[in-house]
């Protein structure tokens, strides 16, 4: 994994140059940033931006537009630069503007940078409404639907001495986290603390694919080579989490909480999504692809050509900035609220034409459960990931979306169909029916029509609604 690199860049990740644009939000993000600073209503201009990010399917971004919405006739009534909401308003559209003009899908969703001005206009707003929080994963993971997550029955001993275990080895994890200046002289109590809990983690998971200790595993692995660790404040919430849980499983519960299992496969995918992944990553690549979520392959094998990454960073994002004002001189097509470069729509068309081409054949033959193949259904999940990473990147949100999810229930029919009876006998993954499949399927073909037409596709609210459904079934708790 890509370590943040270090610039003076307001966001993370690098622009897409070739990605879709949604000018209409952009126009209207632009009149309120003036509106804002000639201390003028921004209520209209952002009431359009939310309108054009929702036709154009970006959902995180329309979750950032909404809450500048509710935070709009708040900050109106403070004097720029004299009030706390006021400054974090003004901020956060600031920021918000410049995310859009970058049109990279996954920072929007991920960008540690903006979640963290969502947070603090959520925690302005909340002044005024009770009750009203947020967290990383309402932004990252926007609309994505989230399977039920297993915790593996344990017997009452061996529970309880992990549980031991685990806090004996959180407390100083948590301490280390609070105390940047502390952590330095404690590295090695810190490590062999996180060497605990990561032992813990496998020795309480099953071996179900979709066990909650194997995800936990990830994330936790994840953050400790990625340096996040120290001072994230989710991280510790997650942790501490975890340990509640613990209890909670000795209790009798079968089932992670679902708001848990979102904040994990948040935080593992948050820097996968901004910088990629390299080799050594693909354990992680794999598990994330188990939750429907895809990341982007880097070519680093060495510190050295991380280094040069890094260094580099700054530079190619300045050089694609520039890339992104070219490429709105060059031939564009408009595909309803979003407007595509016409190089990168016809390179789409081409290769999302094989992909559901595939992802029909495989659907028609999964309806023979007698000849069921995990083989076939991890290819049929791989043909819908690169449809849902191309169209993501076209800027297609809602193409990408149903695509992500499609791959994310053929995983879980490949995982529903594994043979060896030994390892059967304990998952407990249910499998998506094959008429679900075929339905999705379906209606990507019918929006990969309109969008070869140079047709706004359709809303793929219905068929992902069912899908959802379809990967959800069995439940988990809030």
């Amino acid at each position: 994994m890509t370590p943040t690199p270090a610039s003076g860049d307001i966001l993370e990740a690098l622009p897409n140059p070739r990605g879709g644009a949604v000018r209409a939000a952009e126009r209207a993000l632009a009149e309120a940033l003036v509106a804002s600073r000639e201390q003028h209503d921004t209520t209209l201009p952002l009431l359009h931006a939310v309108h054009a990010l929702r036709a154009a399917g970006w959902l995180a971004a329309l979750r950032f537009a909404d809450a500048l919405l509710l935070a709009a006739p708040l900050a109106a009534d403070q004097q720029a630069g004299q009030s706390t909401l006021r400054m974090a308003f003004d901020a956060a559209l600031e920021a918000f503007a410049a995310a859009l003009q970058r049109r990279n899908l996954r920072e929007l969703a991920c960008s540690p940078t903006l979640y963290a001005h969502y947070r603090q206009l959520s925690a302005q707003v909340a002044q005024h409404t009770p009750g009203f929080t947020v967290a990383l994963e309402d932004l990252a993971l926007a609309g994505r639907p989230i399977p039920p997550v297993t915790l593996h029955a344990q017997p009452a001993q061996r529970l309880a001495h992990l549980r031991a275990r685990f806090e004996s080895a959180l407390l100083p994890v948590l301490r280390a986290q609070t105390d940047g200046g502390a952590m330095s002289a404690a590295t090695l109590v810190l490590s062999a603390a996180l060497d605990e809990l990561e032992s813990c983690f496998a020795q309480l998971a099953g071996p179900d694919p979709y066990d909650f200790w194997r995800l936990a595993a990830g994330c936790a692995r994840a953050l400790r080579v990625s340096g996040h660790l120290a001072g994230d404040a989710d991280a510790r919430r997650l942790f501490a989490r975890c340990n509640l849980v613990l209890a909670d499983q000795a209790h009798g519960i079968t089932l992670a909480p679902r708001s848990l299992v979102r904040t994990a496969l948040a935080l593992l995918w948050r820097d996968y999504a901004l910088f990629g992944a390299a080799a050594e990553d693909t354990e992680h690549v794999e598990l994330l692809r188990d939750y429907g979520l895809t990341v982007a392959w880097h070519v680093a094998g060495t510190p050295a050509s991380e280094a040069l990454w890094e260094a580099n960073a700054a530079q190619a994002g300045a050089a694609q900035v520039e890339a992104l004002a070219a490429s709105d001189a060059a031939a564009t097509r408009d595909l309803g609220a979003v407007t595509v470069n016409a190089f990168a729509y016809e390179d789409f068309l081409q290769t999302a034409d094989a992909s559901i081409a595939a992802l029909s054949e495989h659907a028609q033959a999964a309806d023979n459960p007698q000849k069921a193949d995990p083989s076939a259904a991890l290819q049929a999940g791989d043909a819908a990931f690169r449809l849902g990473a191309s169209a993501g990147a076209l800027g297609l949100g809602q193409v990408a979306l149903l695509a992500d999810a499609l791959g994310l229930a053929w995983r879980r029919r490949a995982h529903a169909g594994v043979s060896t009876p030994a390892v059967r006998a304990h998952v407990v993954v249910a499998a998506p029916a094959a008429l679900a499949l075929e339905h999705a399927a379906q209606a990507l073909r019918a929006m990969l029509h309109q969008i070869a037409a140079g047709i706004a596709p359709p809303q793929s609210g219905s068929a992902l609604g069912a899908l959802t459904r379809a990967i959800e079934q069995g439940g988990s708790p809030a």
